[in-house]
């Protein structure tokens, strides 16, 4: 079991010198990810690329991303935030550098995958000291932190397109990978200067599962890899994935130390509704951070700048909106909030044309700001209560993988409705998909009647609270 190494703090209180690296090393993942939203036109244009090429662009950090969370999760886990958190900077800062300096768009991708990877220890790595915290000090930690980390980490996600379109407009659109070698600078010099370090017991010193991950990866990545061009000629992708889940089953249930203890995730139902709500939230909120830019782009006519600068309302609300619930405890009140806003913005994408005015698009942005706020902040605070305490960095890394497999759904479904271009005929068709996924994900909410347990003192036989 490893345990935080002691920290001088008064009064026992949530060691607050922690907030800055946590938060720092979370925005990277959520900002990368979103402020490619806007240069991906320029892009094509630099390197005479089609979309469909430069779209890997997004898909290389989801894949990254996506596979990686949960392995760094669970090394946070054994051997605490420090080393990877230092190690991760480093390939930020490295990936960087090769984005900035790309000289073609094979290595341009390359720096998007290191990047994705680079950014997989900031928000398990947040998440660990959270719950840490709260064991050494014997209290819950502060709510505000995770209402900070939840803005960091997920909320601030929808000001990507904005900073996009502004780092562009001021440097064009290698300025968006230079951006992240100050970043990692700074990550590096709170990680040796905060940090703790950690003292792990003789138990932990078992060897790591390296089959298991292995085919985790390989498995979610056939996944991911389908999602992205979902045809009949591919389901074969979808056969391996059946085939190598199933022998990573086999593996986890008889590994001495699996990567994913299958008995203790498998046997906490709220925390897989918690995963699949997430999925589904997740599915809306990239469509528009992608499918809904592009249309502004290519089927309203903006300018990267200006289509960043319509939604950012959005982000002001979501960030508002987090931060005056953040300390409420009602998840299910705030979910079912997030889900029927979520059915109204989609609705409202139906009534959209090249024509719309200005204050048409700004509502949409507006209202799209209040599910953006609530579905991340409850979905992630569920978590820290429902995951099993020594799990916690494995259990917030899988948070990430199903955001960003309903990023990978997203994808597949903005490339099938926008087929012929980002149209306003292929928009409508998209927001009738977009409908029924919300309308699911509050039939989810609605019978879940664990939601109600969430935040409250019960131990259960996992070990975590609930």
């Amino acid at each position: 079991m490893t345990q935080t190494a002691p920290i001088s703090v008064k009064n026992g209180n949530f060691n607050r010198k922690l907030i800055s690296p946590m938060i720092l090393g979370s925005i990277l993942n959520p900002i990368n990810s979103s402020m490619i939203s806007v240069a991906l036109v320029p892009i094509g244009v630099t390197f005479h690329a089609l979309p469909a090429q430069t779209a890997w662009l997004v898909s290389a950090l989801y894949l990254a991303t996506a596979t990686g969370q949960p392995v760094v999760g669970r090394l946070v886990d054994r051997y605490g935030p420090r080393p990877l958190y230092l190690v991760a900077s480093v390939l930020v800062g490295v990936a960087g550098v090769m984005g900035w300096l790309a000289p073609d768009l094979g290595v341009l991708i390359a720096s998007r995958v290191l990047l994705g990877l680079g950014t997989c220890a900031g928000y398990p790595s947040a998440m660990y000291l959270i719950r840490s915290e709260a064991k050494r000090t014997g209290v819950d930690s502060p709510q505000g932190v995770l209402t900070a980390l939840a803005v960091a980490a997920q909320t601030v996600v929808v000001v990507g397109p904005t900073i996009g379109g502004l780092l562009i407009a001021l440097g064009g659109w290698r300025s968006i990978f230079a951006a992240n070698i100050p970043i990692a600078i700074a990550c590096l010099w709170l990680a040796f200067r905060r940090l703790p370090r950690i003292a792990t017991e003789s138990r932990e010193r078992k060897p790591i599962d390296v089959l298991g991950i292995g085919l985790f990866a390989a498995m979610l990545t056939s996944l991911m890899l389908y999602l992205m061009t979902p045809t009949l000629r591919d389901l074969w992708l979808l056969a391996l994935m059946v085939l190598l889940g199933a022998g990573f089953v086999l593996r986890e249930r008889r590994a001495e130390d699996p990567f994913l203890d299958l008995r203790v995730f498998g046997g906490n139902v709220p925390l897989i509704i918690t995963y699949v709500r997430t999925l589904l939230a997740q599915t809306i909120a990239y469509a528009f951070l992608y499918g809904y830019t592009q249309w502004l782009e290519e089927g309203h006519g903006f300018s990267a700048v200006n289509a960043g600068l319509v939604q950012l309302p959005m982000s002001a609300v979501a960030i508002g909106v987090s931060t005056l619930t953040g300390k409420r405890k009602e998840f299910k009140a705030k979910l079912m909030v997030g889900a029927i806003s979520q059915i109204v913005v989609c609705g409202l994408l139906l009534v959209l044309d090249a024509g719309s005015g200005i204050w048409l698009l700004v509502g949409v942005a507006l209202i799209l700001g209040l599910p953006q706020g609530l579905n991340n902040l409850a979905n992630q605070n569920a978590v820290y209560y429902q995951a099993h305490p020594d799990r916690m960095g494995a259990s917030a890394g899988l948070l990430r993988t199903f955001v960003y497999l309903g990023a990978m759904v997203s994808s597949a479904a903005t490339g099938i409705t926008f087929k012929h271009g980002a149209t306003t005929a292929g928009l409508h068709s998209l927001a009738y998909f977009l409908i029924v996924v919300a309308a699911i994900s509050l039939v989810v909410i609605v019978a879940d009647r664990s939601l109600g347990k969430v935040g409250k003192k019960t131990t259960t036989p996992e070990g975590s609270t609930a």
